[in-house]
């Protein structure tokens, strides 16, 4: 006789790329796929050096992350579609380590980071990330979206400010002590290129809107130096030429080096003082928490991107494979000198709009940013700082979901409303790591609390139906010797105690108490300790208990437990009548 064998499961990861090939990939699909991922390559661009500036390092390392990790996470994660790259939600847990741990720490916490996405994917968790509540994401990404805006404030009004701590308030105090130096030049570039990035959409023409806020911006930088002689003594309006400058392969320059992205090891990157870091127990242990957050915070935001991805192409992902995918992509991107990397919202809902129908387009996306490193590393050097603080001003606004939030203040029951406020302040005043914990913390109590009023425990007699009940059930016993109560909702942690201790306070007539379980579908083990210390009291009472309708799983529970029948002290009953007659039974006998 042969056994059969089960079919080899393939393990999750790259789903998203064969859920697309099975659908039925044709050319004009990659025809699309290139169209669409040729689109996202000249939004990245931008993007991805801005946000490299903004959380603390120079702009190429932005443009590395979209190159190996965007390409990695497309073709290994669990979504069609998902872009990812540098994103705005990890500025706040990027810049205070940089700030701390330069850029090899920063670089080794994104390696740690991955190889705990890929432990997240590979034991299933995918799923359960995705019940983070909604106050809590909205009130940490509002806030993430005001300390970004912030952060931008010096390079937009051209201020003087010299290094900017981790610590908000500290950082606006700074901002304003600063205001004096204010930079006419600097200003007048960036109020001009925000307002051309947010009208340029109105002309429903095809070419991005911060593709065209550099080019215009580094167009009018270079007019006002024409203008007022600023080539003589250096720029009037500062670039990234002007602020940054880069050592690889023996050749130096400013700006962005002009190379594709090469083998490092970040451990030998310089830390906060300039000097390569010592790989040992101690720099990992301190590196755990950054390590942790940053894989938190990318869980959340690559899970809820493609949770929004889903809605708009009428799509299922994987999660876990996208938790892999999301691993691989940011254990593998910082050899390249590449930062920590996630699905990106915008890019994604951009990347479905232009007709993406596989991850191909995601890599295409990557091809581009490599191209414009290796052929335009000298025009992305002459844009203004200030246009790149613009730009990132428009990130913000659209990630705080400035009409969701007021909405919710509005609308949202005022628990919910108290963690949004709490979550949002921790978020701007220390930091979003708190933010999450406290956040999460708050919204279980006010689960618990709600779930206390739902579960209910009352005497069946309460009601005129349960009266008529007891009577046709007690008829020919001694009525008052029999307590009838119903227990309605789980049974845990939260609930356990006061849903049973009101079953202490008994009548002294009363011999046995009848429980009808059948609408308990659930208990923790908190409640199983309270209701063996029920059992425990009413035997020194000489009450005995019986529990009827109470479901098979939680049957074996209490077995499990040691919580057995005893004649005359413990029994369960399958219904609430013959729950009755045992409780007959028993009185009769004694």
């Amino acid at each position: 006789m042969t056994s059969k064998r089960s079919p080899m499961r393939l393990p999750p990861i790259a789903t998203g790329l064969r859920s697309a090939w099975h659908s039925g990939y044709v050319l004009t699909d990659l025809r699309q796929d290139i169209l669409a991922g040729l689109t996202i390559g000249t939004v990245a661009v931008p993007l991805s050096m801005a946000l490299a500036i903004a959380a603390g390092v120079a702009p190429q390392h932005g443009l590395y992350t979209a190159i190996v990790a965007g390409a990695i996470i497309a073709m290994t994660g669990g979504s069609r579609v998902n872009v990812s790259g540098p994103t705005a939600a990890f500025v706040v847990i990027l810049f205070p380590i940089v700030q701390q741990y330069g850029l090899g720490g920063l670089l080794i916490a994104t390696m740690m980071a991955g190889a705990i996405l890929i432990l997240l994917g590979l034991t299933h968790m995918g799923r359960l990330i995705q019940f983070v509540p909604y106050p809590v994401v909205l009130g940490f990404t509002a806030g993430i979206a005001v300390v970004i805006a912030v952060l931008q404030v010096p390079d937009f009004l051209g201020l003087s400010v010299g290094q900017l701590s981790e610590h908000f308030v500290e950082n606006v105090g700074h901002i304003l002590a600063a205001l004096p130096t204010l930079n006419p030049h600097e200003l007048s570039i960036g109020v001009f290129s925000l307002a051309v990035m947010l009208l340029w959409p109105r002309l429903h023409l095809p070419v991005p809107a911060p593709l065209v806020g550099l080019i215009v911006g580094a167009l009018a930088a270079h007019a006002l130096d024409l203008a007022f002689g600023g080539d003589t003594q250096g720029p009037l309006v500062e670039t990234i030429a002007s602020r940054f400058s880069w050592e690889a392969a023996g050749s130096s320059g400013t700006g962005i080096p002009p190379i594709a992205p090469t083998l490092v090891a970040p451990w030998q990157l310089p830390g906060a003082d300039g000097q390569p870091l010592t790989l040992d127990f101690e720099l990992i242990r301190a590196l755990m928490g950054p390590a942790i957050a940053i894989a938190m915070l990318g869980a959340i935001e690559s899970l809820l991107c493609s949770v929004v991805s889903d809605g708009l192409t009428r799509t299922r992902h994987d999660p876990d494979a996208e938790l892999i995918g999301q691993g691989l992509g940011n254990l593998i991107a910082p050899l390249f000198a590449g930062i920590t990397a996630t699905a990106a919202i915008a890019r994604t809902a951009t990347n479905i709009r232009c007709g993406a129908r596989s991850p191909l387009a995601a890599v295409v996306h990557s091809a581009v940013v490599l191209l414009a490193v290796i052929a335009l590393a000298d025009l992305l050097g002459k844009v203004p700082m200030a246009t790149l603080a613009a730009l990132l001003f428009i990130v913000a606004w659209n990630m705080s979901e400035a009409r969701h939030f007021v909405h919710s203040l509005r609308s949202a029951p005022g628990g919910d409303v108290a963690i949004l406020l709490i979550c949002f302040g921790l978020t701007v005043l220390f930091n979003m790591v708190l933010a999450v914990a406290v956040g999460v913390g708050l919204a279980a109590a006010l689960f618990i609390r709600r779930m206390m009023q739902l579960t209910q425990t009352r005497q069946i007699t309460d009601t005129p139906q349960g009266e008529a009940l007891r009577q046709t059930l007690c008829e020919g016993s001694d009525s008052s010797a029999i307590a009838l109560y119903d227990i309605d909702g789980p049974l845990f942690f939260g609930v356990a105690e006061k849903a049973l201790t009101s079953l202490r306070l008994v009548d002294d007539r009363v011999r046995v108490v009848i429980l009808d379980m059948s609408d308990v579908p659930s208990m923790d083990g908190t409640a199983i300790v309270a209701l063996k210390s029920l059992i425990d009291d009413m035997h020194h009472q000489r009450v005995a208990l019986i529990l009827a309708g109470l479901p098979s799983h939680l049957i074996v529970k209490l077995r499990r437990a040691g919580i057995r029948t005893r004649a005359h002290k413990l029994s369960w009953c399958r219904s609430l009548p013959r729950a009755v007659a045992v409780a007959r039974r028993w009185l009769g006998e004694h």
